[in-house]
């Protein structure tokens, strides 16, 4: 649909789609419902460093199996998958417009799973499956993630925010459950990717993977040191194992009951309120 008025439905029926999907910035009103959450399954391999038949090279923000740059576009029961998992990044999802919703989604990946990206953009995961390994959540976007599993497949960290200076929030998980493979026991909640990055965990879940530390501030980077001067982290009411308030970085906050009052979903999307929107 090219900037037409109403919201067209796609249905996807079960199936393994190999392809990679993009929907560019003049399509938008767009909905995608998979029969079953588990077997609508949209996969590619796509990789940074891999070299196209066309003679491409594949950077982090071009390895997508899902590219999103048109607003209002809605997932719903599907699986959003990039199989790669030797090295490097390899994104499943990247989204760029505004206003994008995922709901009862699995999105599958190794290191940056999700890439949140452009400042001003605004994205809602409802009740998600997220997993990777390094930094597999990323990006400038504010983006709320609510009522969702967030997986981690290896030792490493869960988000990477970007939150550019003169934007509010960046990640807000809410009601969240972080869990990790057996094998995986030193998880960071987050590293700065640029200084003034921004994330807040509100009634979260923790898993024993998750470190007494909490967070990290991502030493060595020659281009914006000192993150965590900047950066805003933040937690309330953190809960299971890997709750650890008392061990957090010193310069990582602890919310009160009034700091959260804030944290509705209007005042996070400026008064865009996701769930008056889902229509299927």
């Amino acid at each position: 649909r090219d900037l037409g008025p109403g919201y067209v439905q796609f249905y996807l029926k079960n199936g393994i789609y190999q392809e990679n999907i993009e929907i560019p910035s003049w399509k938008h009103k767009l909905i995608f419902i998979g029969e079953s959450r588990e077997k609508t399954i949209i996969t590619g391999n796509n990789y940074s460093g891999k070299v196209m038949a066309t003679g491409e090279t594949l950077s982090t923000f071009t390895s997508h199996t899902v590219l999103v740059e048109g607003d209002d576009i809605q997932f719903k029961n599907v699986t959003i998958q990039n199989t790669w998992c030797e090295k490097g990044q390899a994104v499943a999802l990247h989204v760029e417009g505004d206003r994008f919703i995922a709901e009862d989604c699995n999105i599958l990946g190794c290191q940056d799973t999700v890439y949140t990206a452009n400042e001003g953009s605004r994205q809602y995961y409802l009740n998600c499956y997220i997993e990777g390994t390094t930094d597999f959540i990323f990006g400038e976007a504010t983006a709320v993630f609510k009522d969702c599993e967030i997986h981690s497949l290896k030792d490493s960290y869960i988000t990477a925010a970007a939150t550019p200076q003169n934007q509010a929030y960046g990640y807000v998980f809410l009601n969240a459950e972080l869990t990790a493979e057996d094998t995986v026991t030193k998880v960071y909640l987050g590293r700065p990717w640029r200084p003034h990055a921004k994330t807040v965990f509100i009634d979260t879940k923790m898993g024993a993977h998750i470190l007494p530390d909490g967070w990290y501030h991502w030493p060595g980077d020659k281009m914006f040191p000192n993150k965590e001067k900047t950066a805003y982290y933040a937690e309330y009411n953190s809960k299971g194992k890997g709750a650890n308030p008392a061990s957090r970085v010193g310069w990582s906050h602890q919310l009160s009951k009034e700091d959260v009052k804030k944290y509705t979903l209007e005042n996070i999307f400026k008064g865009w309120i996701p769930n008056k929107v889902i229509i299927y």
